[in-house]
């Protein structure tokens, strides 16, 4: 008898390798300063209470805001002139302490093509210097190494190697040096492919001078509010490219919080094995 007839799962079947595209969560790990840092600690350990047959159980509390370590933006993270995308009043959908329109419950599970854009690459680096912006040439240079650009429906990931940094809070978050990130070029090059989602591996994905801080997010504008394509922050990039592996399907189910504005992420890229 024929196991399956379904082509999806006749190649899952075959084998599949799957990479982490995103870092653990854990206590102290590097925070956008707009956003409450993640905490966990056990509330109940091992022993504190034995049930009658010797048995006993552990468990944890967890705070964290919902931009913090590897993580999606849903539509209602960011309004421009009063307004979030579909020209919807972001006043009047955030009455009640939740957003009533673009809420993260909205946000979709992701089964779709993803294409690494390797610009550390492209220049020839580790890690993109501190503060570089990422130009529409940049990403046009990195489709062409990767052999394919994104396109519509696809999921683009900005790879600047700035991941390598993750470990070093001051260092990563940039708040002197400034951080690399897309450009607002850049952000129009991926909207007029009419990508569903694009992600980089730092704190704001966008471009951040140094000394500047997260005084204005302009790319935010042009993806989340004037192109509904949504963005994910504080990827790690660093193994897939390692291995070559620039076209894979992209797989993410976040969280789905009633009337949040974002959502923790497990993101991963999937080939055949």
């Amino acid at each position: 008898m024929t196991r399956t007839q379904d082509p999806l799962l006749a190649a899952i079947s075959g084998g599949v390798r799957l990479f982490e595209l995103g870092h653990p969560f854990f206590t102290g790990m590097p925070c956008s300063p707009n956003h409450p840092g993640f905490r966990m600690t056990l509330i109940r350990r091992h022993g504190d209470m034995l049930r009658p047959d010797g048995g006993s159980a552990a468990n944890e509390i967890i705070v964290t805001g919902g931009h913090v370590g590897t993580h999606i933006d849903a539509l209602s993270h960011v309004s421009h002139d009063g307004k979030l995308h579909g020209d919807i009043d972001a006043a009047q959908a955030q009455q009640g302490g939740t957003f009533q329109s673009h809420g993260a419950e909205n946000l979709p599970g992701l089964l779709r093509r993803g294409v690494l854009l390797d610009v550390a690459a492209v220049h020839g680096v580790a890690i993109l210097d501190p503060g570089y912006g990422v130009t529409a040439a940049d990403l046009d240079a990195a489709a062409e190494l990767a052999g394919t650009e994104p396109g519509e429906g696809d999921v683009a990931l900005v790879r600047t190697g700035w991941a390598r940094n993750f470990g070093d809070p001051t260092t990563y978050l940039g708040k002197q040096t400034g951080v690399p990130g897309v450009t607002v070029e850049a952000a129009h090059w991926l909207a007029e492919r009419r990508v569903v989602a694009t992600g980089a591996d730092t704190t704001a994905y966008e471009q951040i001078p140094a000394g500047a801080g997260h005084a204005v997010l302009p790319v935010h504008r042009v993806l989340l509010v004037e192109s509904g394509i949504f963005i994910m922050e504080h990827l790690n990039l660093e193994d897939v490219a390692e291995q070559g592996v620039r076209e894979f399907a992209f797989l993410l189910a976040p969280l789905r919080i009633t009337g949040g504005t974002g959502s923790p992420i497990r993101p991963l890229a999937a080939v055949s094995a």
